[in-house]
C-alpha cells in the first residue's frame, strides 16, 4: 500500500525572508528615518499623480487606448501599495476595518473593471480625502502641522474640493448627452459651482424631479462644506493636548492649566512640538 508523501514543511529560511520583508515594509511606511521619509515622499507624489488623472479621466477618454495604458498602471501601483501596507500593518484584519482602506479598494475595483465601473469612476476622486485623512501624510508631509489648525484648514479644503469633483463627476456622467445643457466636463463643474455657492445664473439647469434632487443636494452640502471651512478659518486657534487628569484633548495655545479639571498642563510650543 502506497503511503502518502506529506507536504515539506516551509523552510526556516522562507519564514526569515518573509519577516525580514515585512520589518523592512514596516520601517518604510512608519519609520522615521531618512529613507522611510524619502520612500513616503515618492508614495505621495504618485497618489498626487494618480489623482490628477482621476480628474482628468473624463478628458482622457476619447483616447481609448492611452486611457487604459494609465488605467491599468495605475491599477498595478495602488495594489502594490495595498499590498505592502496591509503587510506592514501588525494586524492585517484590523487594518481592514478602516473604512479609508475600502474607500482605496474600491478605487482600486474601478480601475481593474474600468468598461463595466466607469459610471462610478468620479468616486476615484475620494483618493485625494482619504490621502488628506489619513496618518501616511501627516507623518511623512505634515509632521510640523499634525494635530494643529493647518491640518484641520487643509482636511477642510480638501474636503471642498473632494465634493466639487464627485459632484462634478455625478453631473457629467449622469446627465451628459441625455441634456442638451451639459455638454461637456466642464459644463459639469460650471453647474456643480454654481450650485453649491447658490449662484444660480440659470443657464444650466438638471431636468426633471431628479435633475431638481441633485441641485438640491449639491447646494445642501457645498453650503455645510463652506461653513465648516468658514468656521475653521475664523475660530481662535486651540491645539491638541491630552490633559493627564480629565482626557481634554483641545485647549487653548497659552493655556496654563486645564479648563475642565485646573490641571497644570505643559503644552510645548511650535518649536518643540
Amino acid at each position: 500500500m502506497m503511503s502518502r508523501t506529506r507536504p515539506a514543511p516551509a523552510e526556516p529560511e522562507d519564514r526569515n525572508g518573509g519577516l525580514r520583508l515585512r520589518a523592512r515594509l514596516r520601517a518604510l511606511y512608519h519609520g522615521s528615518s531618512v529613507t522611510a521619509v524619502r520612500f513616503r515622499m515618492a508614495v505621495l507624489v504618485i497618489d498626487l499623480i494618480i489623482i490628477v488623472f482621476f480628474v482628468a479621466a473624463p478628458l482622457l477618454k476619447a483616447d481609448a487606448l492611452v486611457f487604459y495604458i494609465i488605467d491599468y498602471v495605475i491599477a498595478a501601483l495602488l495594489a502594490a501599495d495595498l499590498a505592502a501596507r496591509a503587510w506592514a500593518y501588525s494586524d492585517v484584519r484590523d487594518w481592514l476595518k478602516k473604512p479609508i482602506v475600502w474607500v482605496d479598494l474600491f478605487v482600486l475595483a474601478t480601475l481593474l473593471f474600468p468598461a463595466w465601473l466607469f459610471n462610478l469612476g468620479f468616486l476615484r476622486v475620494l483618493r485625494l480625502w482619504t490621502l488628506i485623512n489619513s496618518d501616511f501624510f501627516w507623518r511623512t508631509i505634515g509632521r510640523r502641522y499634525d494635530d494643529t489648525r493647518v491640518e484641520e484648514i487643509t482636511k477642510a479644503i480638501v474636503a471642498l474640493v473632494t465634493f466639487i469633483f464627485v459632484a462634478t463627476g455625478f453631473v457629467y456622467t449622469s446627465f451628459m448627452g441625455r441634456y442638451e445643457g451639459i455638454s461637456g466636463y466642464i459644463d459639469a463643474l460650471y453647474f456643480t459651482v454654481t450650485s453649491l455657492t447658490t449662484t444660480g445664473y440659470g443657464d444650466i439647469l438638471l431636468p426633471g424631479a431628479w435633475g431638481r434632487i441633485v441641485s438640491i443636494v449639491i447646494m445642501l452640502v457645498g453650503v455645510t462644506l463652506f461653513v465648516r471651512l468658514g468656521q475653521t478659518l475664523l475660530r481662535p486657534n486651540k491645539v491638541r493636548f491630552p490633559c493627564d487628569q480629565c482626557g481634554l484633548l483641545v485647549h487653548d495655545p497659552d493655556a496654563v492649566h486645564c479648563k475642565a479639571c485646573g490641571n497644570l498642563l505643559c503644552i510645548p510650543d511650535e518649536g518643540q512640538r
